[in-house]
């Protein structure tokens, strides 16, 4: 893992080595959701704003059942940077085996239940009722490749427990790459060549053929480079649960789960006041919620690489360095978080534009950019703030503020700010709950934790 060589070095050296750990970081989520994004291009600009809205409606929903997987793989990343630093390929296959056991079984009782309950469950948020049909039948077609994805994301949180990140960073970029080049033709049909045209259900296709192509091209690198976690026999025959394993994953993985699965619940929430609008509100959500998760990305990365960076610090013995630390991510989250939420801000109806061509539903997303975009600077400051204080062991108080204000505060502002203001008027839920986080964050961490912690530590 990239990090400070000597915590003692001055803040001009701290700051060169936060953006050699950022980039490759931020570059490697960006892909992962670029697969995403060309596939809500292709939907919005090739079938409408309606199958858009399709798609939209059960993006939340997706982003809450892969909470469960995301924890998962953070346990699983944890116990196999264990077993490599203690050199145990032993416990590295099980841990390996049983994190892919685990995640194929949920995979499959999720793809099972989805084929029955996804239709109440889309009922249930509000999805417009011209879009339900083609709503229902992509988010089966989804939750029918859960098996598949599951595995592709833990096999790249496996990878990264190693220390190896290129892999899934090239195994990303040959799923983009099969992406964009199948999913027109999935979409719109090649007649000549007998393959039929698919619809909103094309996307769901190409999505699939990806992932295979990026499994695929991820176990032959591995094997040809004789990697550890290489799909050997031996590795294969370790792919069952052990339930003292499982019981550790899950452990591990729970902070991680619960915060994604509350901020997708808040979502949720949120979406269903936003269908009640009608489609083209649906849409708009789904355009900006694109937008949005990548003025995200290096909000989340600076907050992790404050973590990293002070965790290494407390080890070296050198508590001192963390107020630096701190001041450092507050600077690469103004710099990159604030610089991106700027660009974004001035080119907002040109960049949504790029997912559909309706005018009302351009003017609606561009709208609601203006808005949400500066929460993800009150986002990533707050993270910063958590995840210094992570590093130290304080996790009970900054995990609470963090889950308090996104399960008590996005829909109930949402709610009153709708009501009041009208539509557009309801994301700015985002920014208020994150300003309020931020400030929350901020007032433990220097009112009780720095002076606590910081004299402990040094």
């Amino acid at each position: 893992m990239t990090g400070p060589a000597h915590p003692a070095s001055p803040a001009p050296s701290l700051n060169r080595r936060f953006l050699v750990f950022l980039g490759p970081l931020v570059l490697t989520n960006m892909l992962q959701a670029l697969t995403g994004t060309v596939n809500h291009i292709y939907v919005g600009r090739l079938l409408g704003a309606g199958p858009l809205a399709a798609v939209a409606s059960f993006m939340p929903l997706f982003l809450l059942l892969s909470a469960f997987v995301f924890g998962l793989g953070t346990g699983a990343s944890i116990l196999v940077g264990q077993a490599v630093g203690a050199r145990n390929h032993a416990r590295l296959h099980a841990v390996a085996g049983t994190t892919l056991c685990a995640g194929l079984l949920l995979g499959l009782v999720l793809a099972a239940l989805g084929m029955v309950a996804v239709q109440p469950l889309m009922r249930l948020l509000g999805t417009p009722a011209d879009v339900l049909p083609q709503a229902v039948a992509y988010a089966r077609g989804m939750m029918a490749l859960f098996p598949v994805l599951f595995t592709s994301m833990l096999a790249a949180a496996l990878l990264r427990g190693t220390g190896d990140t290129v892999t899934p960073l090239r195994a990303l970029l040959v799923s983009l790459s099969v992406t964009v080049a199948c999913a027109p033709p999935f979409i719109q049909g090649v007649p000549t060549l007998g393959l039929p045209a698919l619809g909103i259900l094309g996307g769901v296709a190409a999505l699939l053929l990806a992932t295979l192509c990026s499994l695929g091209y991820t176990a032959w690198h591995l094997r040809r480079r004789a990697h550890v976690l290489a799909p050997t026999r031996a590795l294969l025959a370790q792919v069952r649960l052990d339930a003292a394993l499982l019981q550790t994953l899950v452990r591990l993985g729970v902070p991680a789960g619960l915060f994604f699965i509350t901020g997708s619940l808040a979502d949720l929430g949120l979406l269903s006041l936003v269908n009640a609008h009608g489609s083209a509100a649906t849409a708009a959500w789904g355009a900006a919620s694109q937008v949005m998760s990548y003025v995200l990305f290096p909000a989340m990365a600076v907050a992790m690489a404050s973590s990293v960076f002070a965790a290494q610090a407390i080890g070296a013995g050198q508590g001192q360095q963390l107020v630096a630390v701190t001041r450092t991510g507050m600077r690469m989250n103004l710099w990159l978080t604030g610089g991106l939420a700027v660009l974004v801000f001035a080119a907002a109806p040109w960049v949504v534009g790029l997912f559909v061509a309706d005018a009302r539903v351009i003017d609606i997303a561009a709208s609601v950019l203006g808005i949400t975009v500066w929460g993800a600077f009150f986002f990533g400051r707050a993270s910063v703030y958590s995840g210094v204080m992570r590093a130290s062991g304080t996790v009970l108080a900054p995990t609470l503020i963090s889950l308090g204000c996104l399960a008590c505060l996005i829909v109930p502002l949402g709610w009153v700010l709708g009501r009041q203001f009208g539509l557009v008027a309801t994301w700015a839920a985002y920014p208020a709950t994150y300003l309020c986080a931020m400030l929350l964050q901020g007032l433990y961490f220097h009112g009780v934790w720095r002076r606590q912690a910081v004299q402990r530590l040094v």
